[in-house]
């Protein structure tokens, strides 16, 4: 299906608002300022500023090294490929390697020129800056993200609340045909939301960090020990006492799986069922034996999953003026 993204048309329209002010200014080489600008425009923020920081530096390092190779020696295809011997690997030494092709451009508009004037730089530099001036001013716009990232949130904890169900329903019965599905569309969407989440950081220039990142972070965590869990609740082939705490354990538990934080509250329960079960009698036979260590092994897998979230401060949403608003709790 055509489609049209936003950052095509942002590039589209900055390609050529620079290339008309180029022109009504009467710049030279008015529409190398639209190479610019498509150059400069990228998917966050701060990847256009550092684009645009590179590019500058690069194109006045450009403009240096052509006004000494050519006015020092001659103009000639040769001397072009002499200068990019020594220009490409101080841009590199600069840490403004992005600005390489982009300088390209301004070597050969001077030395198309034959002649380096105070005029023809002024040009290049009035180039320069509009280029980059158009794609930074096109850059401020970038669209909100975070119903994307709610909805990731939601369908990550819809599959959590999946899994456990199956969780609980092998615990009281040993029984089970799940197709196990939710496994790898979780592990798929934890990635696509850690990536949305972290592009939405790169879009903010004084935010370092982002409240759904480390959300995102802490259920990929838990998930790590879900898949732990598995193999050992499967491992278990003996319906007794204790699983059937676990699972009842684990269908409160899943009813609560959302953004806030009640997680101590279930590592107290988690704790005094541990204490229950060592005051419930000794393994009657070696089968028994082995699920209650199964068990036990489950409990402390829990207690780890819990542990996780408990570092988390939690993510609620808050009704204010009309409009949802995420806050910390």
């Amino acid at each position: 299906m055509f489609r049209i993204g936003y950052r095509t048309a942002k590039t589209a329209v900055g390609t050529a608002i620079a290339i008309m002010v180029a022109q009504w200014i009467g710049l030279e080489n008015y529409v190398s300022a639209g190479i610019i600008t498509i150059l400069c425009i990228q998917n966050t923020q701060k990847k256009s500023l550092k684009a645009a920081w590179s590019r500058f530096l690069a194109c006045l390092i450009a403009m240096g090294f052509s006004t000494l190779f050519f006015e020092l020696f001659l103009y000639h295809p040769i001397i072009i490929g002499l200068l990019l011997l020594f220009f490409i690997p101080t841009t590199v030494m600069a840490n403004v390697k992005e600005g390489i092709v982009t300088s390209i451009v301004i070597i050969l508009h001077i030395y198309s020129a034959g002649n380096v004037t105070i005029e023809l730089l002024r040009d290049e530099l009035g180039i320069i800056i509009i280029g980059i001036g158009i794609a930074l001013v096109m850059n401020l716009y970038m669209p909100s993200v975070e119903n994307k990232l709610v909805e990731y949130l939601e369908s990550i904890e819809a599959n959590f609340n999946r899994i456990f169900c199956e969780i609980i329903n092998y615990l009281r019965t040993n029984e089970g045909d799940w197709d196990g599905r939710e496994i790898t569309e979780t592990e798929r969407l934890i990635q696509e939301a850690k990536s949305l989440a972290f592009k939405d950081v790169e879009n903010h220039f004084i935010r370092h960090e982002n409240l759904y990142y480390h959300y995102f972070k802490m259920r990929e965590k838990q998930f790590e020990i879900i898949q732990r869990l598995l193999p050992i609740v499967t491992s278990i082939s003996l319906n007794i006492e204790q699983g059937r705490m676990i699972a009842d354990f684990i269908e409160d538990l899943k009813a609560h799986i959302h953004r806030g934080n009640t997680a101590l509250i279930y590592l107290k329960k988690l704790y005094d069922m541990k204490i229950e079960f060592e005051q419930m009698e000794l393994p009657q036979s070696r089968e028994e034996f082995e699920a209650r260590a199964a068990l036990l092994q489950f409990v402390n897998e829990m207690e780890q999953y819990l542990l996780i979230k408990s570092s988390f401060k939690g993510i609620r949403k808050k009704k204010k003026h009309g409009k949802n608003q995420i806050e910390v709790n």
